[in-house]
């Protein structure tokens, strides 16, 4: 179960990251803005976090199996039909599509290990799906980037949709062979539902919310941008795709360092650490010259996504067992769709006073996490946990 769940999610981070490569090399052939190049994001991530809860909605009467499926063919048929896409709108209208689709991803494989390790090792099973969506972080951008270069974009990415359903239909077999994911009577057989989300500390739910809202947006603002800052230094579109993967590569890391940070010196400690980390670092890559910036990728990687880890292993801690699956949909939601508006917003100041401004913007944004800690202690200490 966990393997099957770490595949869905390398191949669908692979698919969203994917994206920061392209965006460069669509901007030239469409001339895009920046507002319009932010757009293209923007669309892709309203698309997922637009079907998080509804997904988990749906899967509760087909099972999460069939969802999952379905969900991944849609995303993988939307990179096909974005090899064909004449246009800014058309390219707009596929990947929408293609993001609905990828919004069954988190909520549903999450779910799915956090059962099949109920009286096990759930946060280390957790930790590993989360580690595989960071490998296709990693992975995916760099060999599209080099696809790209060789055989240009409308080969590379339609050959990764291909394989997206090709992985789609083996991990339908795989989880019908293991007999997951199908529909359950979850809430009759427990005597009905819970009421609400299951939230026990509003408070503290909201404070760790808006932190996941604003550490999301960041990597977002930042990841969209980062490529067109490369390019003004004199980087090509092959160490665009390297330099990401350097960022991904760090994040993958982080998932792993900051966990362990947080077990020794605290959630609350840690957070504040990799948010400063990473406003430096951001400073670090638009002061610096090419050779200085990509050499800061990497550690600003482990800062940037690390602390993505700490937070998703806190939400578990704030909402009872029987709606943590919601709960789990309702923080992705409110990341996610922090996540899709960044991108835009960020894309305008470029326009408007350039990317470095807007990177600039990014970093000073991230600090804005520090007071809600203050908020975010008293739940965190309290002991809440299942």
């Amino acid at each position: 179960m966990l393997a099957a769940a770490a595949g869905l999610h390398f191949l669908h981070d692979g698919f969203s990251d994917a994206l920061y490569v392209l965006l460069p090399l669509w901007r030239a052939e469409f001339g895009l803005s920046f507002a319009e190049v932010g757009l293209i994001r923007t669309t892709y991530t309203s698309g997922m976090a637009l079907f998080q809860v509804p997904a988990g909605l749906l899967a509760e009467r087909l099972g999460e199996r069939r969802v999952l499926v379905a969900g991944t063919a849609v995303t993988a048929l939307g990179y096909v039909a974005a090899g064909w896409a004449g246009g800014f709108a058309a390219l707009l209208a596929l990947l929408l599509l293609a993001g609905l689709g990828s919004g069954v991803q988190h909520p549903l494989a999450s779910a799915l290990v956090a059962r099949a390790f109920e009286t096990g090792r759930r946060r280390a099973a957790l930790g590993t799906y989360n580690f595989a969506g960071d490998l296709g972080k990693v992975a995916v951008p760099a060999v599209i980037g080099l696809a790209a270069s060789g055989a240009g974009w409308r080969i590379a990415g339609p050959g990764y949709g291909l394989l997206g359903l090709g992985a789609a239909a083996a991990f339908g077999a795989l989880l019908a062979r293991l007999g997951a994911g199908e529909a359950e009577p979850r809430d009759a057989a427990a005597g009905g539902p819970a009421r609400g989300w299951g939230i026990r500390d509003g408070r503290g739910f909201g404070a760790l919310a808006a932190i996941g809202m604003i550490d999301n947006a960041t990597r977002t603002g930042f990841l969209t941008f980062l490529p067109f800052a490369l390019v003004a230094k004199g980087a090509g579109v092959e160490t665009v795709g390297g330099a990401l993967a350097l960022v991904f590569a760090g994040g993958a890391a982080g998932k792993f360092v900051c966990g362990l940070v947080a077990e020794r010196v605290g959630v609350i400690r840690t957070v504040v650490l990799t948010e400063v980390a990473t406003a430096a670092a951001i400073v670090a890559v638009l002061a610096g010259p090419l050779p200085v910036a990509l050499g800061v990728l990497a550690p600003l990687g482990v800062a940037l996504n690390g602390t993505s880890s700490v937070l998703y292993g806190t939400v578990a801690d704030l909402v009872l067992p029987e709606r943590r699956g919601r709960a789990y949909g309702l923080y992705y939601t409110l990341s996610i769709g922090a996540s899709s508006a960044a991108p835009a917003l960020y894309g305008l100041v470029s326009d408007a006073a350039g990317v470095p401004a807007a990177l600039g913007l990014v970093a000073a944004v991230v600090l804005l996490t520090i007071p809600l800690c203050l908020a975010l202690r008293p739940a965190v200490a309290a002991p809440t946990r299942a």
